[in-house]
Parts: structure tokens; C-alpha cells; sequence
């Protein structure tokens, strides 16, 4: 096999792939279609939603027989030393190559969502952090790195980001999106592909499409939107990352759409995403998502059936493990079923991105020697420089922040000391090492207490903890009380434990019914605020809460959204004033707990009206955040304008540090659209830019608007721009305006394809 012309590299990639599969079996092309989960649980305990019941014992040596498509999580499953790790996964690779015919490895693939999630690796702050920061450069950073310390021990492919869109903040994993509103979400994203593909992994877009609007919010439910939602809020981000980001694989998503499963979607996995959007790179399928054809939606009746529907539909492999992709899919295909052709087109996927990463050739793998630092200090640096970004100062009004030198500070709460409070459901300290109790975190984690000491060393600081993230007992409340008493201002340290499927209050398979804070975190923040004792409530969350029941009860309000392990320190350095908070809203903070879902991509009927006595307007909008310094925003130029339906329009402004302190500012660019086909949200962010500025500094910003980012799906189906009035609205939020252009689109109604443009040209100088 060494001088077939499948290994000379000199040939194109499309003339080896091909020469290789002439020369395969059924088998062997099978065997490329399918990952082996070595070690995963059996016993009703593991990391993925039905483990126990779809991952039956199986003899490593039979399932290499023939090659392998994938090794699944080699680190993400259980506690393994780095080094060992890399090395155990070189020697499983040689064993699968030299098994084979062929010779070829496997893709490996981890999972990457809020950095490796491995044993000792870097807990960055999770992706709706990501989103506060409005800073794609700082998350494209982020991924570089995170590609590179996945590249360092030899795996392949990251199963991130996750580009799904918030439409229900009662979600259980709000926590892993970038946010509500699909531009910011595209953007961010996009920023994530482009830093792990710099690195050479194969990002994976997930959950293509539709997951995160489940009817009711709840994981893996039906999905009810209609078809202009899913055109102009779901599937965006992902063209964006696809177009710009160079992502090489997407995820089909676990959800069915008007009764499709993603999984079995032709219309979605093969027309709109290779013959209209033009990808090449391959599609796996969600953990089980093959056999959840059969099992969950029931539009298979057996294993095979389920394979075939996947195939004919474009999932080109089938993770995490050999469910159907197996034995009853070649039978199948022996006995007629199953025409061979799906596994050819399937298996060429495969190989050419095989070919790509390198492992059809002779010398595909060194082995792996030496130490391994998956935590270096470079990398808790960067963590460190995120978490400060993403910290949001929701309130404080009367200046209670930061806090003054000599204050008595009393610090109460379930999340004030542990460190798992910093932490996302796709951390591995979260996500894993819950199943082993005995094994340590692995990484320093700094609480929130912790790092107040550390930030504040003259200042008293005592501590209760009150109550627990869920346990209804207040027995707890007096002593916190006490504490706060003798203060002279509470620090309040509130919010989520994350987990999965239920044990946590977020994350995947954790679910809220409201937007209360969890267990009896309210009735503490009550019987604190009732003391008269200035109270700074600080969030540790992986989604908002609601948070009107206080307001203007609090001295001041702080909002982290799972920070990772530098977060203590990012959310400690906010209170001293230390780190001026730039963290912007990525996600609505709701004023009541119900009246869910409801974000602020609303039309005029979602809004708040005379007609109903429910009030939706939340208490703190999409993109609101405040700062410790003051800026003005000076010179506009946008004079009303006329423009045709393909052309350009350019605004600008000067924003100048008023204050007397480093601060930033986060300029926002929202369309509003007064009279349209079909009915269209009242605002919709399309640019926006983070400036950071020194004392009495300015800076001009200019954005560059073109008319295709005013398009929307009309009654046809068709994307189109319409000619008409238009707004464009320069905001500190979208509920926050203080510019305002009015353009006038005149000429034809376009038609756009997929050359459109898909964001606002955005450009600063002193």
C-alpha cells in the first residue's frame, strides 16, 4: 500500500480519496463512518443524555478491524494526566492504523466549549461570557489558544462553538450560547472558528439547527418556530461561521422541526448546507443522534433504518460510538436496502478531510514524549483578561462601587466560596470529575471570597454562606444576617450550580420552569436587603435571573456569567475597582420570573401594550452595562439619506473619556425597520464596537452599512431588501438610543443568494 497512489501527497486530495476508495471494502468504508467511546460509562451514570442505555460493551480489537472513523473524548471522559493521556492516545492511534489494511488513524475529537475539557486544562469563562465582551479579537485569541493545546496531544477536532441563538432563557443551557441575538452570536463565533482553525483543528459548528428554541424550554423538545424565525434568527450564525470562519464540520442537532428530526433533514443537512451554502467539510451526528431516530422520534423502526435515513439525509458519521452505522448498516447495504452509494459519498466526506489533516500519509503521527501544560501561565493570563471583559455592572446607582478603602465588608452566600461556581457544565471539573470525588480539581480556582481577601488585605472581610444553591433550609439566613449587620456593606454572592441532566440548576438537561433564583437564594437576598445594610448583589450564572423584585432595593449589581478560573479574581478586582467592567448584556435580565420566552428581537405585538396586563419590557436590556468612567458621545454624522436597495451608507461619531480613569465603551449599531412585508423586530443589533479609552481620550468610530443587512424573509421565502424608510440607531443598548439615522432605500426589491453580505464594516482612528 505505501506506493498506491492514496498515499503519494503529491496527487490532489480528490484523486487519492478516490483511488482509496476503489480499493475498499462495505466494511472499511463503514468503519470510517463511526466513533468508539473507549471508556465511556454503561451504568447509568456518564456524560451524555441515555449513555447507559446506547452504549453497550464492545471488544476495542473487533471495532478496529476494518479502520476507524473517530476516537471519541480520549481525555474528556475521565481524569487522565495529560502527558499519559497524549501518549495512550499515540499508541491507540498506531493500533487502529496498524489494524487496518490501510493504515489509517482516526479523527480524534474533545470537546473545547469553554476550553479542553481535560483533566488539568484551562476553565475559561463559558460562551455567554464570550458574548458580554462584544470583543470577537479577544475570543478569536481564545481559540487559537484552545486549538493549540488541543494540537499538542494529538486530537483532531473540537466539538465547538455552540452558534444556537437563545429564544428561552429558562433553557438549561443558555450557558453555552454566546446570547440572544443572531449577529452577535455569528460574529463571536465566528471570531471562535477562526482562532481553533488557525491551530489546525477542524471546529465543529453546533447544533445545527434549531435546538435552542425547544417548545417550553426544555432539552432536546420539539421545536415550533416557523420558517421566517428559523431563517432570520437560527440559521445565520452558522452561515457566517461557515462563510468567514472556515469551520470544517458542522453537528446536526438532537431537535425536530414541524415534525423533521435535524438528524433525518435532507432539506437542511444536504440542500441548504452543501448545494446552497456550498460546505464541504463533513457532518456528524450528536451524541446518539442516529439511534435516537428510532428510539426517541420514531421514524425508524430498526437500527439500520435509522442509519439509512441519517445517510440519505447527509450525516457522514456517527458519534459517539457504533450504534447503527455498524453491522446493521452493511447488512443492510448487502442485502439491497441501502444503496452502497450513500456510504461512498459519506465515507469520501471523511476522507478527504482526512487527507486534509494529514493522516493518509506514511508519516501521519509522531509519537507524543515529553511534559504536557494545558494550564500555562499564558493561558490562565488570557482566561484572567476574558473573565474581566465579560463582568457586568447592571446597577449602581448611587456609587457604591467600587468599594472604599476601610470598608467592613461581610461576604454571604452559596456561591461566595466554592469554586466550582466559576465554573460551566462543559468544564471538566463540572462535567466530569462529579463521578470522581476522590480524584483532585486539577487547576487552581480562586472563589469569590478568596480573592476579595486577596484584593482588599486591610479590609475586615467575614463570611456566611446562608443557604444553599438549592437546599431550602434557611436555619442558615440568622448567621448571615449577623454578618451582614456588622458591616458596613453585604456582598451577596448568589446563583447556579452547574450539571447535567438535572444535577445542577444549569446546563444541559437543566431546565428552569421560571427565572427565579434557585432554592431560597431570593428569601436570603430579602432578609439581607431588610438589615438596611447597603447589599451588592453579586451573580455567578449561566443564565439571567429575574432580578425586578429588587430593584431599587440594592446598593449595586454585578453579573458573571460562569467567569472560569480566573473569575474570582476578575469579579473581586470589579469590586475594588481594581478592573473598570466592560461586560456588556449578551442576553435580556427579565423584570418578572414568568412570561417566558421572550427576548428583545420582539415586533411591535411583542412589546408592551395596552392591550395586555403582562409588562415584558425587561429590567435590563440586550447590550446594557455600565462603567466606573463616564463617556461622551460627540460629532455625530448621519444626516438623513437616500440610498438604493443595493447600496452603501456611512455613520460615524467621536466618543471621549470623560472620567478620570481607563474605561470602555461599547458603541451598538441597531436597525429599525417602521413598515415591512411581514412584521420584523422593532430593533436588531448589526454592528458594534468595543473602544477602550485613557482619561480625556477620543476616538471616532465609523460604521459602514450596507442595505443587504436590512434583508429579511419575506411571505415568498425568498431573502429579500425591500425598498422603504429605515433607521439606524447608535445605542449603549437596544433599549438605550443616541443617534439616529434615517435612510430611505429606493429602487427594486432585491433578491439576495448566498454572496450577501453578513456584517456591518466597522472602522476606528484617534
Amino acid at each position: 500500500m505505501t506506493t498506491a497512489p492514496w498515499r503519494d501527497p503529491s496527487r490532489t486530495p480528490a484523486a487519492r480519496v478516490d483511488d482509496l476508495l476503489s480499493r475498499m471494502t462495505v466494511e472499511e468504508k463503514a468503519a470510517q463512518l463511526y466513533g468508539v467511546w473507549v471508556g465511556a460509562a454503561t451504568d447509568g451514570d456518564g456524560v451524555a443524555p441515555l449513555q447507559h442505555e446506547m452504549t453497550a460493551d464492545q471488544d476495542w480489537d473487533e471495532l478496529i478491524t476494518f479502520g476507524l472513523g473517530q476516537l471519541t473524548r480520549s481525555f474528556g471522559t475521565a481524569p487522565v494526566d495529560p502527558a499519559l493521556g497524549a501518549r495512550a492516545l499515540a499508541r491507540a492511534q498506531r493500533a487502529i492504523a496498524d489494524a487496518g489494511r490501510f493504515g489509517i488513524p482516526a479523527v480524534a475529537h474533545e470537546e473545547c466549549l469553554a476550553g479542553f475539557t481535560a483533566w488539568r486544562a484551562t476553565a475559561y469563562p463559558v460562551p455567554l461570557a464570550w458574548g458580554a465582551t462584544f470583543d470577537p479579537e479577544l475570543v478569536e485569541e481564545l481559540g487559537g489558544r484552545i486549538g493549540d493545546d488541543l494540537r499538542s496531544v494529538g486530537v483532531h477536532q473540537g466539538l465547538a462553538p455552540v452558534l444556537d441563538v437563545v429564544r428561552d432563557l429558562r433553557w438549561g443551557r443558555v450557558e453555552e450560547t454566546i446570547g440572544e441575538d443572531p449577529y452577535l452570536v455569528g460574529t463571536i463565533g465566528t471570531a471562535y472558528v477562526r482562532g481553533l482553525e488557525s491551530a489546525g483543528i477542524v471546529a465543529t459548528l453546533k447544533h445545527f439547527a434549531g435546538y435552542a428554541s425547544s417548545a417550553g424550554a426544555r432539552n432536546l423538545a420539539p421545536v415550533r418556530a416557523g420558517a421566517r424565525e428559523f431563517a432570520d434568527v437560527t440559521l445565520p450564525p452558522f452561515e457566517m461561521a461557515l462563510r468567514e470562519g472556515g469551520a470544517r464540520s458542522v453537528m446536526a442537532a438532537y431537535n425536530e422541526t414541524d415534525g423533521v428530526p435535524a438528524s433525518a433533514d435532507a432539506r437542511l443537512l444536504t440542500e441548504l448546507l452543501r448545494e446552497r451554502w456550498g460546505f464541504t467539510g463533513t457532518v456528524v451526528a450528536d451524541y446518539f443522534g442516529v439511534g435516537f431516530l428510532q428510539t426517541l422520534h420514531r421514524v425508524a423502526g430498526s437500527p439500520a433504518e435509522a442509519a439509512h435515513a441519517a445517510l440519505e439525509a447527509g450525516i457522514d458519521v456517527e458519534l459517539p460510538t457504533v450504534n447503527c452505522y455498524g453491522k446493521p448498516l452493511v447488512d443492510a447495504v448487502r442485502g439491497g436496502s441501502t444503496p452502497e452509494s450513500l456510504i461512498d459519498r459519506a465515507a469520501r466526506r471523511v476522507l478527504l478531510q482526512k487527507c486534509e489533516l494529514g493522516l493518509l500519509d506514511e508519516d501521519w503521527e509522531p509519537e507524543r514524549q515529553g511534559p504536557v501544560d494545558l494550564d500555562s501561565t499564558a493561558n490562565r493570563a488570557l482566561a484572567g483578561r476574558l473573565a474581566e471583559a465579560s463582568v457586568v455592572l447592571l446597577d449602581n446607582p448611587a456609587g457604591l462601587l467600587p468599594l472604599a478603602p476601610g470598608t467592613r465588608v461581610a461576604v454571604v452566600g452559596p456561591r461566595a466560596a466554592d469554586p466550582l461556581a466559576m465554573l460551566g457544565c462543559y468544564s471538566f471539573p463540572s462535567h466530569v470529575l462529579t463521578h470522581h470525588p476522590d480524584v483532585p480539581m486539577g487547576i487552581d480556582i480562586p472563589t469569590v471570597l478568596d480573592s476579595l481577601r486577596a484584593e482588599l488585605p486591610d479590609t475586615k472581610v467575614t463570611f456566611a454562606e446562608g443557604c444553599g444553591v438549592t437546599d431550602p433550609d434557611p436555619s442558615g439566613f440568622a448567621e448571615a444576617v449577623a454578618r451582614a449587620s456588622e458591616a458596613d456593606v453585604c456582598v451577596v454572592v448568589l446563583g447556579d450550580r452547574a450539571g447535567l441532566f438535572g444535577r445542577g440548576t444549569s446546563g444541559e438537561g437543566c431546565d428552569a420552569s421560571d427565572l427565579r433564583l434557585p432554592g431560597v437564594q431570593g428569601e436570603l437576598l430579602d432578609a439581607l436587603v431588610d438589615t438596611g445594610v447597603p447589599v451588592v448583589l453579586v451573580l455567578l450564572t449561566g443564565r439571567p435571573y429575574a432580578l425586578g423584585r429588587w430593584d431599587g432595593r440594592l446598593g449595586a449589581v454585578v453579573q458573571a456569567f460562569f467567569p472560569g478560573e480566573e473569575g474570582g479574581p476578575a469579579v473581586a478586582g470589579v469590586l475594588s475597582g481594581r478592573v473598570n467592567p466592560s461586560g456588556r448584556l449578551p442576553v435580556s435580565v427579565p423584570r418578572l420570573p414568568g412570561g417566558q420566552p421572550w427576548t428583545y428581537l420582539q415586533p411591535p405585538l411583542g412589546l408592551a401594550s395596552e392591550v395586555s396586563n403582562l409588562d415584558p419590557t425587561p429590567l435590563h436590556a440586550f447590550g446594557h452595562g455600565h462603567s466606573y468612567t463616564t463617556f461622551a458621545w460627540e460629532d455625530f454624522r448621519g444626516t438623513d439619506s437616500e440610498i438604493a436597495t443595493d447600496g452603501s451608507y456611512g455613520l460615524s461619531l467621536t466618543v471621549r473619556n470623560t472620567g478620570d480613569r481607563d474605561g470602555t465603551e461599547v458603541v451598538q449599531l441597531y436597525l429599525h425597520d417602521p413598515v415591512a412585508s411581514v412584521t420584523r423586530p422593532d430593533v436588531r443589533l448589526i454592528g458594534y464596537q468595543r473602544l477602550r479609552l485613557a482619561p480625556g481620550e477620543a476616538r471616532r468610530v465609523t460604521f459602514g452599512f450596507h442595505a443587504d443587512l436590512s434583508a429579511f424573509t419575506d411571505r415568498s421565502g425568498e431573502r429579500v431588501v425591500e425598498p422603504g424608510a429605515l433607521e439606524l440607531r447608535l445605542g449603549a443598548s437596544s433599549a438605550e438610543t443616541r443617534h439616529t439615522a434615517r435612510l430611505s432605500l429606493t429602487g427594486p426589491r432585491r433578491v439576495l443568494g448566498s454572496d450577501r453580505r453578513l456584517r456591518c464594516e466597522v472602522s476606528t482612528d484617534d
